[in-house]
């Protein structure tokens, strides 16, 4: 499993070249801008409560197929139903078995706030998550240098998306708040290694400043984990896998999220 992002970042960026063949940025910028107005992403997380963005997702490389016969529409049906605050769904196809298709099946069944949670290192991944319908995009600051984390931010305000900007060591938090970041995630999954450690949270949220929003991702399976990072100051909380392989997804959250 050694240093699997940058395998996946790989095989993506092929992909990529093959997607712009087939769309043009000129095609796919008016799709986008035909879209209706994005969703207030980051402003999900205002409210006092529990906030979970529910993820759907096929498959990891870590566990590998993670549900058979998954339906991402009845899927986040479930999420709303069960009290979701966002939706992020993954789009990248050899090792989450995603797709762009995938994303817009959830838009069309949810209000909710979508997150398209992919590998993005280039300002088209931004459009074409906007022409899907997503209201915000993930970007891993492990795979950008500052000029590409500052410049896609950039493009997704343009789009008026807010991303999240995923982190997992102090570096790369200091390099997130040097972009100006407004909504940080905080992965406590190694990507190098997909080893996952809540701690991970705890110790780099200290270091985010007040006027930013924190979001917990990975690893997170009972109310107990919920409740010990939304003591330090966690707002969000993306949760996968335990949602995608319970027999009642909608319950499942409901159980995560119920108040104190």
């Amino acid at each position: 499993m050694k240093d699997i992002l940058k395998k996946i970042a790989r095989i993506r960026l092929e992909r990529l070249a093959a997607e712009k063949r087939l769309m043009p940025l000129k095609i796919l910028e008016r799709k986008a801008s035909e879209k209706v107005a994005s969703l207030d992403f980051l402003g999900a997380f205002s409210e006092p409560g529990t906030h979970v963005i529910a993820e759907v997702k096929k498959a990891s490389p870590s566990k590998g197929i993670l549900k058979d016969d998954l339906d991402p529409a009845a899927l986040a049906r479930a999420y709303e139903q069960g009290g979701a605050a966002a939706v992020s769904v993954l789009t990248e196809q050899d090792h989450f078995r995603g797709s762009m298709e995938v994303l817009e099946q959830a838009r069309d069944q949810v209000a909710l706030p979508i997150l398209r949670k992919d590998f993005i290192t280039d300002a088209y991944q931004v459009v074409q998550a906007r022409a899907a319908g997503a209201d915000s995009f993930l970007l891993i600051v492990g795979l950008l240098d500052s000029v590409q984390l500052k410049s896609l931010i950039e493009v997704g305000r343009a789009w008026q998306m807010e991303p999240l900007v995923e982190v997992h060591d102090l570096p790369q938090l200091h390099a997130a708040l040097d972009a100006n970041a407004r909504l940080i995630g905080i992965n406590n999954r190694d990507l190098t290694t997909f080893r996952v450690n809540l701690d991970i949270s705890l110790q780099l949220v200290e270091r985010v400043p007040q006027d930013r929003t924190v979001i917990s991702e990975s690893g997170i399976r009972s109310r107990e984990d919920i409740l010990r990072l939304s003591d330090a100051g966690i707002k969000g909380f993306l949760i996968g896998e335990s949602l995608v392989t319970a027999a009642d997804p909608a319950a499942k959250l409901r159980e995560l999220t119920h108040d104190r």
